[in-house]
């Protein structure tokens, strides 16, 4: 079989698997990937939005999130894709942004990963069954009216994603 081929048969796999790691594939109505969080520091918030402007995305979404979260966010598109970049700027010092910030030596970096999924109840009771170790007791209320929750990095002994991870459930079921 030629490189190319290969190339292509690993692409197709790839693509029918959504990018969905193999620990997830169980957990009922995984679609695909939501979005990729970039946490940011305070006061560069605008800044992150025109560099990541320069490369195409366009704004589409802005919040403040108070709370447990206090963070500003912004959500960025490029293109008819269903994934998106959030962009989050701590509020406080307490924001648990701002602590992976000051764990990241000042720098920002990833936050978290979020796959969307048509039931974030579903989604958690399948996941609490199985072991994973989650953060909140709960599904609750997130940006933009979804219902999220999230999955601790080192989840389990067996399946430790080594970041933090996001349930999505959109409220229009897109």
């Amino acid at each position: 079989m030629k490189a190319a081929e290969k190339d292509l048969r690993k692409m197709d796999r790839q693509n029918e698997d959504n990018g969905v790691p193999e620990e997830l594939k169980e957990v009922p109505g995984i679609q695909f990937v939501d979005h990729v969080a970039i946490a940011v520091k305070k006061g560069e918030l605008e800044s992150q939005v025109k560099a990541y402007g320069a490369l195409g995305f366009r704004e589409i979404h802005r919040e403040e999130v108070g709370g447990a979260d206090q963070v500003r966010e912004a959500l960025l598109e490029i293109g008819a894709g269903p994934n998106l970049i959030q962009l989050l700027e701590p509020l406080t010092a307490e924001s648990p942004v701002q602590k992976l910030i000051d764990k990241n030596g000042g720098r920002g970096g990833l936050a978290h990963v979020a796959f969307r999924v048509e039931s974030a109840q579903h989604a958690f009771d399948a996941m609490r069954d199985a072991g994973f170790l989650l953060i909140d007791k709960a599904p609750r209320k997130g940006s933009r009216g979804t219902t999220v929750f999230f999955v601790h990095p080192k989840s389990r002994a067996d399946s430790a994603f080594g970041f933090l991870i996001e349930m999505v459930e959109d409220p229009e079921g897109k």
